[in-house]
């Protein structure tokens, strides 16, 4: 798909459709309100036929209205004038674009970036070319035969009003794509299943991720380079598995080499049986999603690298399979971490923290400002947040703020839990330093200060995604989350303040 901003009036644009606002009690938008002056009152009249009532995400298109250049014009509802939340917006920009793809338009303009939310129009542009990129969204690499009709829709172009709105818009554009493009690759390696989509699939996915520009690089470690390093917590939960596991360092130097790397921590358990402590069949085949922390990072990175952010960030990925097996670990195993702390492994099927707490002491070798894991670490998130919100976790207030705030603003939103020292006692251990879970009772905040033991050096953060990284059901598959809120952190971080947004 290509993006543009365009300045032309919208009764002058020349296209295959024009997409127009309109609110609750049949009222216009302004760009629409030109057009029906163009056509001679030909959308009042639509409007007070009563075809379109303006509720949120209500579509109506017309063809062959003279007085307009455009082939055709969509209408799409855009619930009560100068008051609607920012999902509300999203899920206009959804419908349309969805009703867009199913027309033979092979080109549009989209009038939704002024009047209809009460965000300004960077941050509307933005959303329209993410949405965008959500609703046509298709994964069908797999299938042997493509049933689907050809989507026609190729270019999507933006209209403002004001040429002063010309440069921030097209960088407004220019974010979208990035994030839009971060987020397809997320999803693609979430839904790929875990036969094709391994620890060693993972490593060449960012081995030619890092082709794309000469300040990336990547190392991958393999089982002996873990083995010399102790890692033996991340080495325990491979072991069930024939499939070897990799530890995946990729470095983005965006800034001076003097500048401390922002490090991302992604959880890459490419399948997750639960190993001897194993999972109820129902619904495992979901457990492919168990590297949707990796994916996120990979996605996060492809944006960074497309914007140019001047920063440097660096992944970490400890990519294995949990798999039952003749040497898998056993409940009341106890192995020695990285950091020299041992851990008693009560349940085999919490294993990412396992994973992650080499990976964390890993990345206290890069001397980071701060760390941030992703993990689809707990069941007990999605009890508390459901699929709305990422549970969230930190050492570092100002850290907690900035990513809330990133969330806010990309509506990929996160909620803040508590780590209080209390909830350590839930971890100890008669025979070891630590239990690998705690009691039933506050699963993702014992599984958060469990990684809490292996963050000590640094200003870390830890996101339970496990509610927000993909969706069950008829609508099953991954979401990309939370790359739009970790791009959005990042383009925070190498922003200017008084920066127009």
């Amino acid at each position: 798909m290509q993006y543009n901003i365009t300045k032309a009036v919208p009764e002058k644009q020349r296209s295959a459709c024009i997409v127009l606002g309109v609110f609750e009690g049949r009222k216009l938008t302004t760009a629409a309100k030109r057009v029906d002056e163009s056509t001679g009152g030909n959308l009042s009249k639509v409007l007070r036929d009563g075809d379109i009532e303006g509720k949120p995400g209500q579509t109506l298109l017309l063809h062959g209205l003279s007085g307009i250049a455009t082939e055709r014009a969509l209408l799409v509802g855009c619930g009560p004038q100068g008051g609607i939340a920012d999902s509300t917006f999203r899920k206009i920009v959804a419908s349309a674009i969805g009703a867009l793809g199913g027309t033979g338009a092979k080109d549009a303009v989209v009038y939704l970036s002024e009047d209809v939310t009460t965000r300004n129009q960077y941050w509307a542009i933005r959303q329209i070319v993410e949405q965008s990129y959500d609703a046509l969204y298709r994964f069908d690499q797999l299938k042997s035969e493509d049933n689907s009709t050809p989507r026609k829709l190729k270019k999507i172009a933006l209209g403002v009003s004001k040429a002063t709105d010309i440069a921030a818009s097209k960088q407004a554009v220019r974010e979208g794509v990035a994030i839009g493009n971060g987020v397809t690759l997320a999803r693609d390696l979430g839904n790929m299943p875990g036969n094709v989509c391994t620890p060693t699939y993972l490593a060449e996915r960012a081995k030619a991720l890092s082709k794309s520009s000469s300040s990336f690089k990547v190392r991958v470690l393999g089982e002996a380079d873990m083995k010399r390093l102790r890692m033996e917590a991340l080495l325990s939960v491979a072991r069930g598995s024939r499939e070897k596991a990799k530890l995946i360092a990729l470095e983005y130097k965006g800034a001076a080499k003097s500048r401390k790397p922002i490090v991302l921590v992604g959880k890459g358990v490419t399948f997750d049986s639960g190993g001897i402590s194993i999972k109820p069949a129902a619904a495992m085949d979901e457990m492919k999603f168990d590297m949707c922390g990796a994916a996120s990072v990979l996605g996060t990175l492809r944006a960074v690298v497309e914007l140019k952010l001047p920063l440097n960030v660096t992944g970490i990925i400890p990519a294995t399979e949990n798999l039952p097996g003749g040497e898998a670990s056993k409940p009341g195993d106890i192995v020695t971490s990285m950091s020299g702390q041992t851990v008693e492994v009560l349940n085999t099927d919490a294993e990412g923290r396992l994973i992650l707490s080499d990976a964390l002491t890993y990345s206290s070798r890069f001397k980071p400002d701060v760390v941030i894991d992703i993990a689809t670490l707990t069941g007990a998130c999605v009890v508390a947040l459901g699929g709305q919100a990422s549970g969230l976790f930190t050492n570092d207030e100002t850290l907690g703020d900035e990513l809330i705030e990133a969330g806010r603003y990309t509506s990929d939103r996160a909620w803040r839990l508590p780590l209080w020292e209390e909830y350590q006692e839930d971890l100890k251990s008669n025979f070891a330093d630590i239990a690998n879970v705690g009691g039933r009772e506050a699963g993702a905040i014992t599984a958060a200060c469990f990684l809490s033991r292996f963050t000590k050096e640094y200003c870390w953060a830890h996101m339970d995604i496990a509610g927000t990284a993909w969706k069950t059901g008829k609508l099953k598959g991954a979401t990309g989350r939370p790359v739009p809120l970790l791009t959005q952190y990042l383009i925070n971080r190498a922003t200017p303040k008084d920066a127009t947004r």
